[in-house]
């Protein structure tokens, strides 16, 4: 079976890659959604928050396919790389996956035409955008779990 995924847009973001990797702040940006799927926006306005799915096209070659993985963004609070666990990629918001499809949900701030301009995208300028999906109560749930494991390694780090 093949699967063929035409892009509906790109990212536009002015924020560092840097900045992007950091999680810290909460970056505007826009989804430039390309002309032939501006009648796609239409009743979009209304939604405070949007679910934007990309393909990771920067991605090294190495980076797509391993299933297991450290998570490597708790180094940059505070652990050693050699001190965190594999895990595998589906438990994971690692980039590295089988098919290097990202998922983030940002704030619609305003629509401008074919721009949507957003906060919380951390996504790279010019990831080509596969999809949008505007967030409903019915994607909520009240009662959830975590992995022991999140829970000790967050813990540690005072994040939960």
């Amino acid at each position: 079976m093949q699967i063929v995924l035409r892009p509906i847009g790109t990212v536009r973001n002015k924020a560092a890659d840097g900045q992007i990797r950091e999680e810290k702040q909460e970056l505007e940006g826009e989804l430039e959604i390309f002309p032939e799927f501006e009648d796609a926006l239409d009743g979009i306005e209304g939604f405070s928050h949007l679910f934007v799915l990309c393909y990771f096209d920067r991605l090294r070659p190495e980076q797509i396919g391993p299933l297991k993985v450290k998570p490597k963004r708790l180094v940059q609070r505070g652990y050693k790389l050699e001190d965190l666990p594999s895990l595998g990629v589906f438990a994971l918001d690692s980039p590295t996956r089988p098919n290097p499809i990202g998922l983030t949900l940002v704030r619609l701030l305003r629509r401008e035409g074919r721009k949507l301009i957003v906060a919380g995208l951390d996504v790279f300028d010019n990831t080509p955008i596969v999809d949008i999906k505007g967030y409903r109560s019915g994607y909520r749930t009240e009662s959830y779990s975590l992995p022991d494991w999140y829970t000790k390694l967050m813990n540690k780090t005072g994040h939960i």
